[in-house]
Protein backbone atom coordinates (compact mmCIF):
# COMPACT_ATOMS: atom_id res chain seq x y z
CA UNK A 1 0.00 0.00 0.00
CA UNK A 2 1.51 3.01 -0.82
CA UNK A 3 1.95 6.74 1.70
CA UNK A 4 -1.58 8.10 -0.14
CA UNK A 5 -4.43 5.28 0.44
CA UNK A 6 -2.61 4.52 3.75
CA UNK A 7 -3.14 7.82 5.08
CA UNK A 8 -6.18 8.59 3.48
CA UNK A 9 -7.78 5.18 4.18
CA UNK A 10 -8.58 4.08 0.16
CA UNK A 11 -8.14 1.00 -2.03
CA UNK A 12 -6.48 3.38 -4.89
CA UNK A 13 -4.73 6.23 -5.11
CA UNK A 14 -6.81 8.57 -6.62
CA UNK A 15 -8.41 11.41 -5.37
CA UNK A 16 -11.81 13.40 -6.78
CA UNK A 17 -11.17 17.18 -6.89
CA UNK A 18 -13.15 19.38 -4.99
CA UNK A 19 -14.81 21.45 -7.84
CA UNK A 20 -17.07 24.41 -7.61
CA UNK A 21 -20.73 23.03 -8.81
CA UNK A 22 -19.78 20.04 -9.48
CA UNK A 23 -18.58 18.23 -6.52
CA UNK A 24 -21.76 17.24 -4.38
CA UNK A 25 -22.38 14.05 -2.54
CA UNK A 26 -23.61 12.30 -5.45
CA UNK A 27 -19.62 12.51 -7.32
CA UNK A 28 -18.18 12.33 -3.94
CA UNK A 29 -19.81 8.96 -2.26
CA UNK A 30 -19.58 7.25 -6.04
CA UNK A 31 -15.71 8.03 -5.73
CA UNK A 32 -15.71 6.72 -2.67
CA UNK A 33 -17.53 3.93 -3.16
CA UNK A 34 -15.60 3.32 -6.33
CA UNK A 35 -12.30 2.57 -3.86
CA UNK A 36 -11.40 6.64 -4.72
CA UNK A 37 -11.50 9.62 -2.12
CA UNK A 38 -14.51 11.83 -3.12
CA UNK A 39 -14.15 15.86 -2.33
CA UNK A 40 -17.24 17.81 -1.63
CA UNK A 41 -16.27 21.39 -3.21
CA UNK A 42 -17.35 23.38 -0.33
CA UNK A 43 -16.09 26.50 -2.27
CA UNK A 44 -19.89 27.51 -3.94
CA UNK A 45 -21.90 25.91 -1.17
CA UNK A 46 -23.13 28.10 1.87
CA UNK A 47 -22.43 26.63 5.35
CA UNK A 48 -25.86 24.69 5.43
CA UNK A 49 -25.68 23.56 2.19
CA UNK A 50 -22.39 21.87 2.71
CA UNK A 51 -23.93 20.60 6.03
CA UNK A 52 -26.55 19.18 3.78
CA UNK A 53 -24.07 17.43 1.30
CA UNK A 54 -22.04 16.25 4.23
CA UNK A 55 -25.12 14.79 5.67
CA UNK A 56 -25.93 13.01 2.12
CA UNK A 57 -22.41 11.82 2.00
CA UNK A 58 -22.50 9.92 5.01
CA UNK A 59 -25.77 8.66 4.34
CA UNK A 60 -24.50 7.35 0.66
CA UNK A 61 -21.36 5.77 1.53
CA UNK A 62 -19.06 4.34 4.63
CA UNK A 63 -16.00 4.94 2.94
CA UNK A 64 -13.40 7.90 3.75
CA UNK A 65 -14.36 11.21 1.75
CA UNK A 66 -13.35 15.01 2.54
CA UNK A 67 -14.29 18.47 1.98
CA UNK A 68 -11.86 20.94 -0.42
CA UNK A 69 -11.95 23.76 1.50
CA UNK A 70 -10.93 27.64 -0.55
CA UNK A 71 -8.78 29.11 2.43
CA UNK A 72 -10.61 32.83 0.77
CA UNK A 73 -13.87 31.25 1.61
CA UNK A 74 -15.82 34.45 3.32
CA UNK A 75 -17.60 32.30 6.13
CA UNK A 76 -14.35 30.36 6.92
CA UNK A 77 -14.69 30.27 10.69
CA UNK A 78 -18.26 29.10 10.59
CA UNK A 79 -17.04 26.49 7.72
CA UNK A 80 -14.33 24.88 9.63
CA UNK A 81 -16.25 24.73 13.13
CA UNK A 82 -19.56 22.76 10.69
CA UNK A 83 -16.65 20.77 9.19
CA UNK A 84 -15.01 19.49 12.83
CA UNK A 85 -18.63 19.18 14.36
CA UNK A 86 -20.11 17.01 11.54
CA UNK A 87 -17.11 14.40 11.57
CA UNK A 88 -15.67 14.90 8.56
CA UNK A 89 -11.94 13.31 8.75
CA UNK A 90 -10.32 15.02 5.41
CA UNK A 91 -9.88 18.62 4.46
CA UNK A 92 -7.97 19.40 1.60
CA UNK A 93 -7.23 23.15 1.56
CA UNK A 94 -6.26 25.69 -1.03
CA UNK A 95 -5.83 29.48 -2.20
CA UNK A 96 -4.06 30.30 0.87
CA UNK A 97 -1.65 30.05 3.70
CA UNK A 98 -1.76 26.63 5.07
CA UNK A 99 -0.47 28.06 8.39
CA UNK A 100 -3.45 29.54 9.07
CA UNK A 101 -6.01 26.41 10.08
CA UNK A 102 -3.51 23.53 9.34
CA UNK A 103 -3.32 23.11 13.30
CA UNK A 104 -6.75 23.27 14.06
CA UNK A 105 -7.84 20.78 11.98
CA UNK A 106 -5.16 18.46 13.39
CA UNK A 107 -6.02 19.17 16.83
CA UNK A 108 -9.38 17.93 15.90
CA UNK A 109 -8.09 14.92 14.09
CA UNK A 110 -8.38 15.73 10.71
CA UNK A 111 -5.95 14.86 7.68
CA UNK A 112 -5.11 18.14 6.19
CA UNK A 113 -3.83 18.06 2.70
CA UNK A 114 -2.99 21.15 0.63
CA UNK A 115 -2.76 22.11 -2.73
CA UNK A 116 -0.32 23.94 -4.04
CA UNK A 117 1.17 25.39 -7.85
CA UNK A 118 5.27 25.68 -7.02
CA UNK A 119 7.93 23.82 -4.42
CA UNK A 120 8.25 26.80 -2.62
CA UNK A 121 5.24 26.59 -1.66
CA UNK A 122 4.48 22.87 -0.80
CA UNK A 123 8.13 23.16 1.28
CA UNK A 124 6.12 25.89 3.49
CA UNK A 125 3.42 23.05 3.64
CA UNK A 126 5.70 21.10 5.41
CA UNK A 127 6.57 23.71 7.36
CA UNK A 128 3.13 24.32 8.22
CA UNK A 129 2.64 20.60 9.06
CA UNK A 130 -0.14 19.58 6.44
CA UNK A 131 -0.08 15.90 6.19
CA UNK A 132 0.27 15.96 2.13
CA UNK A 133 0.52 17.95 -0.74
CA UNK A 134 -1.20 18.13 -4.39
CA UNK A 135 1.17 20.00 -6.30
CA UNK A 136 -1.28 21.17 -9.20
CA UNK A 137 0.31 22.21 -13.03
CA UNK A 138 -1.35 24.63 -15.64
CA UNK A 139 -3.24 22.15 -17.71
CA UNK A 140 -5.97 21.84 -14.93
CA UNK A 141 -9.33 23.51 -15.03
CA UNK A 142 -10.59 25.87 -12.96
CA UNK A 143 -8.02 28.53 -10.61
CA UNK A 144 -4.60 28.07 -11.32
CA UNK A 145 -1.19 29.18 -9.96
CA UNK A 146 0.73 31.86 -11.29
CA UNK A 147 4.07 30.21 -12.31
CA UNK A 148 1.77 28.40 -15.22
CA UNK A 149 4.07 25.34 -14.35
CA UNK A 150 3.13 22.34 -16.03
CA UNK A 151 2.41 18.89 -14.26
CA UNK A 152 5.25 17.36 -16.03
CA UNK A 153 7.82 19.87 -14.92
CA UNK A 154 5.86 20.30 -11.44
CA UNK A 155 5.84 17.13 -9.89
CA UNK A 156 9.48 16.60 -10.07
CA UNK A 157 10.40 19.88 -8.53
CA UNK A 158 8.15 19.45 -5.60
CA UNK A 159 8.78 15.77 -4.84
CA UNK A 160 12.91 17.37 -4.73
CA UNK A 161 11.27 20.03 -2.48
CA UNK A 162 9.49 18.03 0.28
CA UNK A 163 9.44 14.52 1.86
CA UNK A 164 5.69 15.02 2.45
CA UNK A 165 3.18 12.45 0.59
CA UNK A 166 2.69 13.75 -2.94
CA UNK A 167 -0.53 13.88 -4.90
CA UNK A 168 -0.08 15.23 -8.35
CA UNK A 169 -3.06 17.00 -10.14
CA UNK A 170 -3.47 19.17 -13.83
CA UNK A 171 -3.93 17.80 -17.13
CA UNK A 172 -4.24 13.92 -15.74
CA UNK A 173 -7.50 11.69 -16.76
CA UNK A 174 -6.09 8.28 -18.21
CA UNK A 175 -4.14 4.95 -16.47
CA UNK A 176 -1.42 6.00 -18.64
CA UNK A 177 -1.20 9.19 -17.46
CA UNK A 178 -1.24 8.07 -13.26
CA UNK A 179 1.51 6.12 -14.34
CA UNK A 180 3.38 8.60 -15.95
CA UNK A 181 2.91 10.64 -12.80
CA UNK A 182 3.78 8.34 -10.36
CA UNK A 183 7.16 7.46 -12.26
CA UNK A 184 7.55 11.44 -11.95
CA UNK A 185 7.69 11.32 -8.16
CA UNK A 186 3.88 11.50 -7.22
CA UNK A 187 2.12 8.71 -4.71
CA UNK A 188 -1.36 9.63 -6.02
CA UNK A 189 -3.30 11.57 -8.75
CA UNK A 190 -6.70 14.20 -8.08
CA UNK A 191 -8.54 14.03 -10.99
CA UNK A 192 -11.05 16.78 -11.94
CA UNK A 193 -12.03 17.51 -15.05
CA UNK A 194 -12.96 13.57 -15.73
CA UNK A 195 -15.72 13.46 -12.58
CA UNK A 196 -16.78 17.26 -13.73
CA UNK A 197 -18.64 15.68 -16.81
CA UNK A 198 -19.85 12.21 -14.86
CA UNK A 199 -23.34 11.53 -14.36
CA UNK A 200 -23.22 12.40 -11.08
CA UNK A 201 -21.64 15.58 -11.19
CA UNK A 202 -23.85 18.33 -9.91
CA UNK A 203 -22.91 20.32 -13.14
CA UNK A 204 -25.86 21.25 -15.51
CA UNK A 205 -26.31 18.78 -18.42
CA UNK A 206 -25.85 21.75 -20.45
CA UNK A 207 -22.10 22.08 -19.29
CA UNK A 208 -21.64 18.52 -19.45
CA UNK A 209 -22.50 17.92 -22.98
CA UNK A 210 -20.43 21.02 -24.42
CA UNK A 211 -17.57 19.67 -21.97
CA UNK A 212 -17.72 15.63 -24.06
CA UNK A 213 -17.40 17.92 -27.27
CA UNK A 214 -14.50 19.90 -26.55
CA UNK A 215 -11.52 20.25 -28.72
CA UNK A 216 -7.40 20.36 -28.41
CA UNK A 217 -7.46 24.52 -27.47
CA UNK A 218 -10.80 24.73 -26.30
CA UNK A 219 -9.69 26.21 -23.10
CA UNK A 220 -7.33 28.72 -21.93
CA UNK A 221 -5.69 30.31 -19.15
CA UNK A 222 -7.46 33.73 -18.34
CA UNK A 223 -8.09 36.33 -15.66
CA UNK A 224 -4.47 36.82 -14.97
CA UNK A 225 -4.43 40.31 -13.17
CA UNK A 226 -7.14 38.90 -10.84
CA UNK A 227 -6.71 34.51 -10.32
CA UNK A 228 -5.77 32.88 -13.62
CA UNK A 229 -8.48 30.28 -14.23
CA UNK A 230 -8.70 27.84 -17.24
CA UNK A 231 -11.79 28.61 -18.86
CA UNK A 232 -13.79 27.31 -22.16
CA UNK A 233 -13.34 29.92 -24.50
CA UNK A 234 -16.89 31.21 -24.81
CA UNK A 235 -18.87 34.72 -25.14
CA UNK A 236 -17.67 35.75 -21.72
CA UNK A 237 -13.89 34.36 -22.31
CA UNK A 238 -13.80 36.84 -25.66
CA UNK A 239 -15.11 39.63 -23.26
CA UNK A 240 -12.35 38.99 -21.17
CA UNK A 241 -9.56 38.36 -23.60
CA UNK A 242 -10.57 41.77 -25.48
CA UNK A 243 -10.27 43.82 -22.24
CA UNK A 244 -6.88 41.82 -21.01
CA UNK A 245 -5.31 42.57 -25.22
CA UNK A 246 -6.31 46.61 -24.58
CA UNK A 247 -5.03 46.51 -20.40
CA UNK A 248 -7.65 46.65 -18.85
CA UNK A 249 -6.85 46.74 -15.28
CA UNK A 250 -7.87 44.42 -12.37
CA UNK A 251 -10.75 46.50 -11.13
CA UNK A 252 -12.57 46.39 -14.40
CA UNK A 253 -12.11 42.78 -14.93
CA UNK A 254 -13.56 42.55 -11.26
CA UNK A 255 -16.23 44.55 -12.83
CA UNK A 256 -16.50 42.37 -15.59
CA UNK A 257 -16.26 39.29 -13.60
CA UNK A 258 -19.60 40.28 -11.53
CA UNK A 259 -20.58 37.47 -9.06
CA UNK A 260 -21.92 34.15 -9.61
CA UNK A 261 -20.38 34.18 -13.03
CA UNK A 262 -19.24 30.20 -12.27
CA UNK A 263 -22.72 29.15 -10.88
CA UNK A 264 -24.48 30.79 -14.17
CA UNK A 265 -22.25 28.72 -16.52
CA UNK A 266 -21.30 25.45 -15.01
CA UNK A 267 -24.45 25.04 -12.66
CA UNK A 268 -27.32 27.14 -14.21
CA UNK A 269 -25.65 26.32 -17.88
CA UNK A 270 -25.76 29.60 -19.42
CA UNK A 271 -22.64 28.63 -21.99
CA UNK A 272 -22.34 31.63 -23.63
CA UNK A 273 -22.23 34.28 -20.50
CA UNK A 274 -21.19 31.78 -17.64
CA UNK A 275 -17.63 31.05 -16.67
CA UNK A 276 -16.85 27.69 -17.66
CA UNK A 277 -13.87 25.45 -15.80
CA UNK A 278 -12.24 22.44 -16.89
CA UNK A 279 -9.00 21.39 -17.34
CA UNK A 280 -7.19 21.02 -21.16
CA UNK A 281 -7.36 17.33 -20.65
CA UNK A 282 -11.07 17.37 -21.13
CA UNK A 283 -10.56 17.16 -25.15
CA UNK A 284 -9.66 13.48 -24.58
CA UNK A 285 -13.21 12.09 -23.60
CA UNK A 286 -16.32 12.14 -25.58
CA UNK A 287 -19.13 10.95 -23.54
CA UNK A 288 -20.66 11.63 -20.45
CA UNK A 289 -19.97 8.41 -17.66
CA UNK A 290 -20.89 7.17 -14.81
CA UNK A 291 -17.78 7.04 -12.17
CA UNK A 292 -18.11 3.10 -11.57
CA UNK A 293 -16.56 3.17 -15.60
CA UNK A 294 -14.47 5.88 -14.93
CA UNK A 295 -12.61 4.50 -12.24
CA UNK A 296 -12.66 1.14 -13.67
CA UNK A 297 -11.45 2.57 -16.64
CA UNK A 298 -8.58 4.60 -14.43
CA UNK A 299 -7.74 0.92 -13.22
CA UNK A 300 -7.25 -0.99 -15.34
CA UNK A 301 -5.41 1.70 -17.69
CA UNK A 302 -2.81 2.06 -15.24
CA UNK A 303 -2.43 -1.79 -14.80
CA UNK A 304 -2.01 -1.92 -18.66
CA UNK A 305 0.61 0.54 -19.13
CA UNK A 306 2.18 -0.88 -16.05
CA UNK A 307 2.16 -4.21 -17.95
CA UNK A 308 3.82 -2.37 -21.29
CA UNK A 309 6.78 -1.15 -19.28
CA UNK A 310 7.31 -4.39 -17.29
CA UNK A 311 7.63 -6.54 -21.20
CA UNK A 312 10.12 -3.96 -22.39
CA UNK A 313 7.20 -2.79 -25.42
CA UNK A 314 8.55 0.34 -24.60
CA UNK A 315 12.11 -0.22 -24.14
CA UNK A 316 14.41 1.87 -26.27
Amino acid sequence: MNRICELLGIRLPIVQGGMVWCSGWRLASAVSEAGGLGLLGAGSMHPETLKEHIEKCQAATTKPFGVNVPLLYPQIDELMKLIVDSGVKIVFTSAGNPKTWTSFLKEHGITVVHVVSSAKFAAKCEAAGVDAVVAEGFEAGGHNGREETTTLCLIPSVRKATSLPLIAAGGIGTGAGILAAMQLGAEGVQIGTRFAFSQESSASEAFKDLCAGLQEGDTMLSLKKLSPTRLIKNAFFQAVDEAENRGASADELRKLLGRGRAKKGMFEGDLENGELEIGQIASLFDHIQPVADIMRELEDGYRAALTRCRSGELDW
